[in-house]
């Protein structure tokens, strides 16, 4: 499946945030990977940040990542750096963009 996300850095922050993902941990892009995901891509206008991922299936990623430690440290970098976070709680599995239109 895939799932578009839209959050929003803090103006101030926009360098940190970009820096930070420069350096995800390692740890971090194999443990979302084991749960599920194929692909993540974050694109930046201004402060908006739009995410599609591609997984199979979008709240078990959520679940797997939710309680583990190397994401529970990297969101508490991101709500620093974060005015709209992503929300990893079950209720975080139907914050996906609605789709309004695609290709045929």
């Amino acid at each position: 499946m895939r799932v578009a996300l839209h959050t929003k850095v803090r103006a101030d922050r926009v360098a940190a945030y970009e820096a930070a993902h420069r350096e995800v941990p390692e740890e971090l892009t194999a443990a979302i990977r084991v749960a599920g995901a194929t692909s993540w891509t974050i694109w930046r206008s201004g402060t908006d940040l739009f995410h599609v991922l591609e997984c199979e299936d979008y709240g078990h990623l959520l679940a797997e990542l939710e309680k583990l430690p190397v994401n529970i440290a990297w969101q508490a970098r991101m709500a620093e750096l974060l005015d709209v976070v992503h929300d990893y709680s079950s209720e975080g599995a139907e914050a996906g963009l609605p789709v309004v239109w695609e290709l045929p």
